[in-house]
């Protein structure tokens, strides 16, 4: 069975009070909290007080969606003990994190290095506070590829290490299918939404139902509980949310006997 929930920086124009009771309208389950403006790295007693609400709505809370860098946030002055503190105050099970800042091009034998090792440390930091890290299925990451992806998980073993998984923009549904696949065995969740072909025409989701149709049987197929969770809508309107929602629901569950 597959769970779906919301990501919230879909919607970075409205405050977590007003996020909590729409996903609760539109009947999803979870909610992946950004760590950028709903729930600021650092900030406990923020964290603490979404986490309640969220909890006291009946939601689950996904992860946090933190904005470190591996190889670059603690030069920079975000600290993994941070966004660590925080992702507990929060209660959520699992930290997102972003695997570099830099296209595939760009990267050098010396830079994955550094970006692994960031990585390794902090898996170790995250165990050690009874958390999951996942790596954000990404562009000019790390996990800009499906090769690279592997590369960096199989060079991070740890037991409580995983990647998120989105369909690449503007490739062909069976591509994104191929690799869906090889990266299910790590797989924490899948980020939805209806791109198509680049990254600025949003669609709405009915009208990815040809891709996402074999992207949900791949997910019911993973190893681990899975969810569905959605990034961004069409004109960042909670109304086209609702009724994206509405379909991603349709489509997880099965058919009423």
């Amino acid at each position: 069975m597959i769970t779906t929930g919301l990501v919230s920086i879909t919607f970075r124009a409205l405050t977590p009070e007003a996020i909590i009771p729409l996903v609760v309208r539109a009947g999803q389950q979870a909610i992946e909290w950004g760590g950028d403006i709903h729930v600021p790295h650092g900030d406990i007693a923020r964290a603490q007080s979404v986490g309640e609400a969220t909890r006291a709505a009946g939601l689950e809370l996904a992860a946090y969606g933190s904005y470190y860098r591996l190889g670059h946030s603690e030069a920079e002055g975000l600290h993994f003990a941070s966004v660590c503190a925080t992702a507990q105050a929060l209660g959520c099970p699992a930290i997102r994190v972003w695997a570099g800042k830099r296209p595939l091009a760009e990267v050098d034998a010396v830079y994955r290095q550094e970006v692994t090792a960031d990585a390794r440390r902090i898996a170790g930091l995250a165990a050690d506070a009874g958390l999951d890290l996942v790596f954000e299925f990404h562009g000019r990451t790390l996990t800009e590829s499906l090769t690279s992806a592997q590369q960096l998980l199989n060079d991070v073993p740890d037991d409580n290490v995983y990647t998120l998984w989105q369909p690449r923009n503007g490739i062909e549904p069976e591509i994104n299918r191929n690799e869906l696949k090889e990266l299910l065995p790590r797989l924490y969740y899948a980020h939805v939404f209806h791109w198509w072909p680049t990254s600025k025409e949003r669609r709405p989701l009915a009208e990815g139902a040809v891709a996402w149709g074999p992207y949900l049987d791949l997910l019911r197929q993973a190893p681990r509980p899975m969810r569905a969770m959605m990034e961004y809508v069409r004109d960042h309107d909670p109304e086209n949310y609702l009724r994206d929602a509405a379909t991603l629901e349709k489509w997880v569950r099965p058919p009423a006997r």
